[in-house]
């Protein structure tokens, strides 16, 4: 039999424009997918209702057309596809690794200010959010139950000391070809704890990222995933997931970041710096390239 073709993605949020950030990813997922003789799938991660319009959608489109890039038809959008993420949820809470979690932010807020004042240290997550106290976790069965019937909004939330205890303490790592923020490359011991208990689902979002993002690339057979160096850290839960769910790991490339004159990641508030800007302007395709090109060699290392 023929080997299979890799497989790589490029996966926009509706929420907003694209940016320069967007368009060094989309053109390194397109060619290194091309320089593999691989496939490249554009998939609309809409989850979020409230945020996503289709007007960004149809913009993504737009945008990717304009800078030259081809992608497989027909689109996978995660809004017709919730049925797969709660089928994983689902399976997470036969596992006994999910509970109900009804602390809004400001509870947790005051929770944390609270243990602070007292001079106690709260642990933080590599994006620096306070790690949920996680009170909900011990509830009985029963208390559970109750807490869902009671009609207040809950999140399910993944216990991560289960969820680690049910893998029996064996080391987690990915294959990273690319390089974190300290230029980790080969074989990345993978922390998830360092995440603490993450969402999974929410009352205003059927999935979480972390969820959706796994069971995707497992159902479209994503054999490669080029992202930026921002979810480098989120790759640990990804791992965890797969591992809980019996999906299959990807290799893992994180490219460097196109940052603003602020020295951060542009954002889809920066105008300026938006593919559909460059067009509005009158500037060529070409000038967008030249612009990420230095930046998509660096990736490529």
């Amino acid at each position: 039999m023929p080997d299979t073709p890799p497989v790589f993605r490029f996966a926009p949020s509706p929420n907003g424009l694209l940016h320069l950030g967007h368009a060094l990813s989309a053109l390194l997922n397109h060619d290194m997918a091309k320089a593999a003789n691989g496939r490249f799938l554009l998939r609309i991660e809409d989850i979020d209702q409230t945020r996503c319009r289709p007007e960004f959608e149809a913009a993504i489109f737009e945008d990717l057309a304009w800078l030259g890039l081809n992608w497989e038809r027909p689109v996978r959008r995660q809004s017709e596809h919730l049925d797969a993420y709660a089928s994983a949820l689902h399976r997470l809470g036969e596992l006994g690794v999910v509970y109900p979690s009804v602390m809004t932010r400001g509870e947790i807020k005051a929770a944390v200010t609270d243990a602070e004042a007292g001079g106690k240290a709260w642990p933080r997550d590599p994006d620096g959010s306070p790690l949920y106290p996680g009170r909900e976790r011990e509830l009985r069965q029963s208390e559970r139950a109750a807490l869902i019937a009671s009609g207040k909004a809950y999140a399910w939330r993944l216990d991560m000391a289960k969820a680690l205890a049910l893998l029996g303490g064996g080391p987690l790592s990915w294959r990273e070809s690319g390089a974190g923020p300290a230029g980790e490359t080969g074989a990345i011991t993978a922390d998830p704890a360092a995440w603490g208990d993450i969402i999974l689902s929410r009352s205003d979002a059927p999935s979480s990222y972390h969820l959706s993002v796994v069971v995707d690339d497992a159902l479209q057979g994503i054999t490669h995933v080029v992202r930026g160096r921002d979810l480098y850290h989120a790759t640990a839960v990804h791992r965890l997931l797969q591992q809980l769910l019996g999906l299959p790991e990807p290799l893992y490339h994180h490219h460097r970041l196109v940052l603003g004159p602020d020295g951060r990641k542009l954002s889809k508030s920066n105008q300026d710096t938006g593919i559909a800007a460059f067009r509005a302007a009158g500037r060529a395709p070409e000038e967008v390239l030249e612009h990420v090109a230095q930046e998509c060699l660096a990736g490529l290392r």
